[in-house]
């Protein structure tokens, strides 16, 4: 009997494959991580490199190799995240229901002072907004938009994940992230990160950690757009592993 695998794929991955998914079909219903990617590879040898790189995300999860997975699990295959249709905003971990969320993507244009506001309580006497915007030029070459693109229920669950380790680490410190996805032109605002805590120190070192990690973990992906070419850009201060420990503030 045959089992049928499908794995999604994202950024550079389906533009040179082709894409948005890839099937698989095997006699197992069971595999690690490893032997999928093997299998992966073996379909498409010319980008043995890149799979290689590339992370198994297993029911919005990343999985270690040794990881068995089902051939009924939601799988992703993802390329180093970038160090970013319409998304509508995740429910979030937070209450009561109607609270406004705390992590989102979005096509839209980002408010700073609605991102800060979600973080600003009464126990609370500082808070920090972290605004990250398009560049135009880097390392002397002109970039005319960005491009981004994300596993949106895997992106938004991420991001909880930040704001729950910032407020273990820093004493019940508040965190907003909002992130937007598609065109971004030069100079517009593509992520916004909002930390509040009752002390300045360990606001600013929270607002750090924040930006590091969703380098580190959050499967959003940016796509740089030049007068002459384009590029995906992953992960750039060193090799990508979203399964290490946390970061250091």
């Amino acid at each position: 009997m045959e089992y049928k695998w499908t794995i999604r794929l994202f950024a550079g991955l389906n533009e040179r494959l082709d894409a948005s998914s890839v099937e698989l079909n095997t006699q197992h219903s069971t595999l690690t991580v490893a032997a999928l990617k093997k299998l992966l590879i073996e379909q498409f040898p010319s980008h043995q490199h890149l799979i290689h790189l590339c992370f198994v995300a297993c029911n919005q999860t990343y999985a270690t190799d040794d990881d068995t997975i089902n051939h009924t699990d939601e799988l992703a295959l993802l390329p180093p995240v970038s160090g970013g249709e319409e998304s509508a905003p995740e429910p979030s971990t937070q209450t009561p229901e109607d609270a406004l969320p705390l992590y989102w993507l979005t096509d839209q244009p980002i408010s700073v002072e609605d991102v800060t506001r979600r973080v600003i309580t009464p126990d609370h006497g500082a808070s920090i907004a972290f605004v990250g915007t398009t560049r135009e030029w880097t390392a002397g070459q002109r970039t005319v938009r960005l491009e981004y693109e994300a596993y949106a229920p895997m992106a938004v669950r991420t991001m909880e994940q930040i704001g729950e380790e910032i407020a273990a680490r820093w004493n019940g410190a508040q965190c907003a992230i909002a992130h937007r996805t598609g065109i971004v032109d030069v100079a517009d605002i593509s992520v916004v990160i909002a930390v509040s805590s009752p002390h300045r120190d360990e606001c600013y070192e929270a607002s750090r950690y924040a930006i590091e990690r969703l380098k580190q973990i959050v499967p959003i992906w940016k796509k740089e757009i030049w007068e002459d070419g384009s590029e995906w850009k992953g992960h750039q201060t060193g090799p990508w592993n979203p399964l290490a420990d946390q970061v250091q503030p």
